[in-house]
């Protein structure tokens, strides 16, 4: 009989405010998917489910993440709150929205009172890729693979730019 591999356990968690933020969030499991890098990823609502929030962030270093990612819209305070609960790195996503196009969630992440540090990331999209390398560089700081597959990343997204760095000379027809 052969031997069922056991899957990784997650080395970072994706949380997000709402069911609406994955639109936005998936991008980051998308990159860590490609990356290789173990995750979880589910809806811990700062506002609808505070005590959850608190049980989630308060036990991540046993269940063994070493990075939360949150992602937030509106007030989002979700990147803030987990990280007054936890002293893992927890980095933060605005989520755009319709309202404010994502600014307020942007300042609302960024403007963090001393001591309970959050690395904001960009609005939407990009701030989700960009989430998950710096995840991914986080961990190769403890995880000699990562720091390869986040290198590796690097030099191929570089040699692409080069290949495709000579513009048209004469505009399609």
């Amino acid at each position: 009989m052969a031997r069922q591999r056991t899957p990784p356990l997650p080395l970072v968690g994706i949380i997000m405010g709402s069911q609406s933020d994955w639109e936005t969030m998936q991008h980051t499991a998308a990159q860590l998917d490609a990356l290789g890098v173990p995750y979880e990823a589910e809806v811990v609502s700062a506002h609808r489910t505070p005590d959850r929030m608190f049980e989630y962030a308060e036990t991540a270093v046993a269940r063994g993440l070493e990075v939360i990612i949150a992602g937030a819209g509106g007030a989002a305070h979700l990147p803030g709150m987990t990280a007054a609960k936890t002293s893992l790195p927890v980095l933060g996503v605005p989520v755009q929205s319709k309202s404010l196009n994502g600014l307020d969630s942007l300042l609302s992440i960024v403007q963090m009172p001393g001591g309970i540090p959050v690395g904001a990331l960009a609005i939407g999209k990009p701030g989700a890729i960009n989430a998950a390398l710096l995840a991914t560089a986080i961990l190769g700081n403890k995880h000699a693979k990562f720091r390869k597959v986040y290198d590796r990343f690097r030099a191929e997204q570089t040699a692409k730019v080069r290949e495709n760095h000579k513009l048209p000379l004469k505009p399609a027809p």
